[in-house]
């Protein structure tokens, strides 16, 4: 049995790195997929943790070597899905998560189409706005960029089979719970299980 493979996108300030680091948590077999990303690291991050920070000839060469599954230029630095983090762990019967922005997550489920993609939305954009004022890394020229990139990413929400609007945390870290234990409880997922309990209580009556 299969794991399952789940996108998370979601405009810069929507709270998606906090989700998601709570789903990792509280949801057993589940795994993060750590992405490469030429820029550097931000205050707390770890190399090998929240990211795997090269430069950007490092990340040209993993190009060249056919390693990713996905990658994208996001605010001037480049961001990949290694497939050595994704694909061995659903073989083993894991579910993935790929938190990757909307370029990402289109090319990836072109290639993979089993692939689950949610989209994490700010309530408003002045809600938005005042979370990436909270950020005191980004330059008021950093949250203007961050701002006309979520009104791009934000026009392929319809591309999505998961929207959740992200105005209370607990709740919304619930509905991905909840989409993600649903997908554990499907028949296609389950069959052969399903079938072993099933069809003895059948032929008892």
């Amino acid at each position: 049995m299969k794991g399952d493979m789940y996108i998370i996108s979601a405009p810069s300030g929507t709270g998606k790195t906090t989700i998601i680091r709570t789903l990792l948590k509280i949801v057993p077999g589940l795994f993060f997929s750590i992405s490469y990303t030429t820029r550097a690291p931000r205050p707390k991050e770890i190399n090998g943790k929240d990211y795997f920070f090269v430069s950007e000839s490092e990340f040209k060469k993993l190009l060249d070597e056919n390693a990713l599954m996905e990658y994208a230029k996001v605010h001037d630095f480049y961001y990949g899905t290694a497939k050595e983090q994704v694909l061995p762990l659903i073989e083993k019967g894991f579910d993935v998560i790929l938190d990757i922005d909307v370029q990402g997550a289109l090319h990836v489920k072109q290639n993979y189409l089993e692939a689950i993609m949610i989209f994490i939305l700010p309530p408003s954009g002045e809600e938005l706005k005042k979370r990436l004022d909270r950020r005191k890394a980004n330059s008021e020229k950093e949250k203007q960029v961050r701002l006309e990139n979520a009104k791009n990413e934000l026009k392929y929400w319809r591309f999505y089979d998961f929207l959740v609007v992200n105005q209370y945390l607990e709740q919304t870290i619930n509905q991905i719970k909840s989409i993600i234990i649903a997908h554990r409880c499907r028949r296609t997922k389950k069959e052969e299980y399903f079938s072993s309990i099933v069809e003895p209580i059948i032929s008892s009556f």
